[in-house]
């Protein structure tokens, strides 16, 4: 009924804030633009290294990223409807850059936005019908994956270091692990026997209640238990599982680190890097000597099951960055992770590093798909993306799959500077769970 009426409520709102006439525009037939702008390449690494189906699943996640920072950011006002000026304020989020505007991006996706000018000649952006009827469904969804997203909060404070993780921190993770909108407030507190929120002098954490054995186990012990069909659980020790590997048809064994050459894992090299023990990520790991083998691999095994974790897979490589003390993991974690390719993919698209867990994906596809991601790809069908980007050996600061919802026509852009400049939106209607710009690029560079 609430996405059935929307489209009547923008109406009805927009007669009685005007009291008069009103004209609804709608972006139809736009052509979208395919030109690209050259940006820096982070790492100068042999294109025979880049997998080009994770590279399109890269340009597919970026679409949906923005789409759900303008649909989270409607979602917060009233009536889920708002000028468009105060939408403004998400460009820095949206990765947008002039002449590009967000009321431009806006109206890209006609189906899952309507943009509509008063009689006062203010436009206004709202969710439509389609759009609030998909809003329904991820409450829904939020609400039955809920349980599972505590458990892997929970295996995540097990595998810490002090059985403690920050909220701020946490929540980077929102989108990736499928947490609900309200976790700081409601869902918090809705599993006191699994971990509870204490404040401490730098801020707000989650801290672990009680250790589950059942979940001190991995995904990849899991699966090994399974084609076993052993059911016995252990205590967290030492293990010597091989991690699944997979590369492209291409592959050979080296890549290029800030002008030198280093080698993947090869041959000889994966023989006895998969032979070699390492502590679960649940164990004990102060002990653990920087830099040794042993570090290493545990360091592979904690990234392993916490992109497990996550809905698609795939995170955002400075998300990983900022629990290196956390997880005891190494400072060089990029050039861990570009050593273990094979395990892990990095993409380098765009201004931020992705690393997908590669024995995830069939092509530019998850294997395993939840309702959370199912839910999602009906999202990105309203944009009218499909994928089909091209360039993809090469590597740009926009792309084409945002060229398709951002466009250059100048005329399509709607002139929103003469608006109101008081109409701007107030910290509480942007998104708290944004992504956050890369600030161990340089690090990384250093490494």
């Amino acid at each position: 009924m609430h996405a059935a009426c929307s489209r009547n409520r923008l109406s009805e709102l927009l007669r009685c804030r005007g009291q008069g006439q009103w004209q609804c525009q709608f972006s139809h037939q736009l052509s979208p633009a395919r030109g690209m702008t050259r940006g820096r390449s982070v790492k100068e690494r042999s294109k025979k290294k880049r997998v080009h189906a994770l590279e399109a699943a890269t340009e597919r996640w970026k679409v949906l990223s923005k789409v759900l920072t303008v649909v989270d950011a409607l979602k917060k006002e009233e009536e889920h409807v708002t000028p468009l000026k105060r939408l403004e304020i998400l460009r820095p989020q949206l990765g947008l850059v002039k002449p590009h505007k967000v009321a431009h991006f806006v109206r890209r996706s006609p189906n899952l936005f309507e943009v509509c000018r008063d009689s006062r000649g203010v436009m206004w952006a709202g969710l439509s019908p389609k759009a609030e009827a998909l809003v329904e469904e991820e409450a829904r969804l939020l609400e039955e994956h809920s349980a599972t997203a505590a458990q892997y909060v929970t295996r995540m404070l097990m595998m810490s270091v002090d059985r403690r993780l920050a909220i701020d921190k946490i929540a980077h993770f929102r989108r990736d692990m499928g947490l609900p909108h309200d976790f700081r407030t409601r869902w918090v507190h809705m599993f006191p026997e699994q971990f509870r929120l204490v404040r401490l002098e730098d801020g707000e954490y989650l801290e672990l209640v009680s250790w589950n054995p059942n979940w001190a186990v991995t995904e990849l012990e899991k699966k090994a238990a399974a084609s076993a069909a052993d059911t016995n659980v252990s205590p967290p020790g030492e293990l010597s599982l091989p991690f699944p590997m997979k590369f492209p048809p291409n592959f050979t064994s080296y890549y290029r680190f800030q002008g030198k050459a280093h080698h993947y894992v090869k041959t000889g090299n994966t023989e006895q890097f998969q032979k070699v023990t390492y502590l679960s990520p649940y164990a004990e790991a102060k002990g653990l000597t920087p830099g040794s083998p042993e570090f290493d691999k545990r360091a592979v095994a904690v990234m392993h099951e916490i992109l497990s974790f996550m809905l698609e897979k795939r995170l955002v490589t400075d998300h990983l960055t900022h629990f290196r003390r956390e997880f005891v993991m190494p400072q060089k974690l990029m050039r861990l992770l570009l050593k273990h390719y094979g395990i892990f993919y990095v993409s380098e698209r765009g201004k931020r590093f992705s690393v997908f867990l590669t024995e995830a994906y069939d092509g530019t596809e998850l294997i395993e798909k939840c309702p959370l991601v199912q839910w999602r790809e009906k999202l990105l069908q309203l944009t009218g993306y499909r994928g089909k980007m091209k360039n993809l050996g090469k590597f740009y600061a926009s792309s084409d799959s945002e060229d398709y919802l951002l466009g250059d026509d100048d005329d399509a852009v709607l002139d929103i500077e003469s608006e109101n400049p008081d109409d701007i939106l107030d910290g509480r209607s942007i998104s708290d769970e944004s992504e956050m710009d890369l600030g161990d690029t340089d690090e990384f560079c250093r490494d």
